[in-house]
């Protein structure tokens, strides 16, 4: 079982050379629709919505490294120049965040045999996570319809692919979202699962498209698993506003990119007002 990408690059085989296709490589994903690069979901919300949070958990990274690996810190002042030194303190951060995706790619993949009713062997660090999810399908009994399909809209241009589709005792059908960071769920997780209910259509295991509208979708659910192996659930908003949200959110993204180019001229000369008199 591949829990993670591993290096190289492969292509998901569930989508036509001019429909929907999702390439990964070790450092993550992307996708093209009908041959040209679509810009994926969680790209978009990365770049339109700001976070300032971002730079105080930067710093505390920093910090808190610094403070608990003393010794290591100290050996860096003996081993490495200035420069050498900071590039590799400043990469801390970037560091917890990519062991973090990790980790939280290999709960989804857990999660989805779950999904389809297979026991897992879990290793020790990820099993409370995956202990949480279980946990969920027991207490919410799901019926699951669809897990980890791309999804994308031409209209729009955007792709992605979302974590769980599935139908409640009740009869209520959910765009369901994992979650596993310490800090739960923030706001842009409605945005995200708004953005894959409201897409165009899906890709199913054989590679064709099928309507989204077709699942039936009316609400979501942002499932938080902990460490502790306990589970918090809450209603995340896919309705047609919050799409909408997302599609300004989207509108950022994209115009934020070139602001310089588009909105800042080159050097002006400095003005002769007096050879003008």
């Amino acid at each position: 079982m591949t829990t993670s990408p591993t290096a190289g690059s492969t292509t998901d085989p569930a989508a036509g050379p001019l429909g929907l296709r999702k390439h990964t490589n070790g450092r993550g994903h992307w996708y093209t629709l009908d041959g040209r690069k679509v810009d994926g979901v969680t790209t978009l919300l990365k770049d339109g919505i700001p976070k300032p949070a971002l730079v105080g958990w930067a710093a505390k990274s920093v910090a808190e490294y610094v403070v608990d690996n003393r010794g290591a810190v100290a050996d860096m002042w003996d081993q490495l120049t200035r420069d050498a030194m900071v590039h590799e303190l400043k990469g801390t951060p970037y560091a917890q965040r990519d062991a973090a995706a990790a980790r939280g790619t290999d709960i989804h993949t857990y999660a989805e045999q779950l999904a389809a009713g297979v026991e897992v062997e879990v290793p020790g660090e990820i099993a409370p996570y995956v202990e949480a999810a279980a946990r969920w399908f027991d207490d919410w009994q799901p019926t699951t319809l669809l897990v980890e399909r791309p999804v994308a809209s031409r209209r729009w241009w955007y792709a992605g692919t979302f974590d769980n589709v599935c139908e409640t005792p009740d009869g209520v059908r959910w765009m369901v979202d994992w979650k596993s960071g310490r800090s739960g769920i923030w706001g842009e997780a409605a945005l995200q699962a708004a953005a894959y209910t409201h897409a165009e259509f899906y890709v199913d295991a054989d590679g064709a498209e099928q309507p989204m509208a077709d699942l039936r979708i009316t609400r979501g659910l942002g499932v938080h698993l902990k460490a502790d192996g306990t589970y918090a659930a809450h209603e995340i908003d896919v309705s047609e506003a919050a799409f909408q949200h997302f599609n300004r959110a989207a509108w950022m993204a994209r115009n934020n990119k070139d602001l310089k180019e588009r909105l800042v001229s080159a050097e002006l000369p400095t003005p002769s007002w007096g050879d003008n008199a």
